[in-house]
């Protein structure tokens, strides 16, 4: 599916879970992915009972450890929708995994939960 897999940065493979892709591309150098896909996608991540929803248009950048400038991705919060800007490990034998909002605020799961 992907020029490049998240487990490259030491990520989960599950982490961006799209869909019927128009168009994909990946600049290397300075680790910009963006995704466009036919329908805005829901995924339910069952180990965290985490609902995250897609975008028709993603785009992000890759550093080790680290999924950043996220807009496109949105995780659901009781009854609203929330942003992400960034998703990281602390190292890459964590195993835990924090994403992280517009205003700062964080939550961290067990890394595994996301994996494909």
């Amino acid at each position: 599916m992907s020029p490049i897999t998240p487990r490259e940065y030491c990520l989960p493979d599950g982490l961006l879970p799209v869909e019927d892709v128009d168009e994909l591309g990946y600049v290397k150098e300075t680790g910009f992915l963006w995704v466009k896909q036919k329908n805005e996608i829901k995924h339910k991540f069952e180990k965290v009972v985490k609902q995250v929803s897609y975008a028709t248009e993603i785009t992000s950048y890759f550093e080790k450890c680290k999924i950043k400038k996220l807009p496109g991705v949105k995780s659901k919060e009781v009854l609203i929708w929330i942003s992400l800007t960034e998703i990281f490990v602390e190292s890459p034998t964590s195993d835990k995994i924090t994403m992280k909002t517009p205003t700062g605020i964080s939550k961290t799961f067990p890394k595994v939960a996301f994996e494909a």
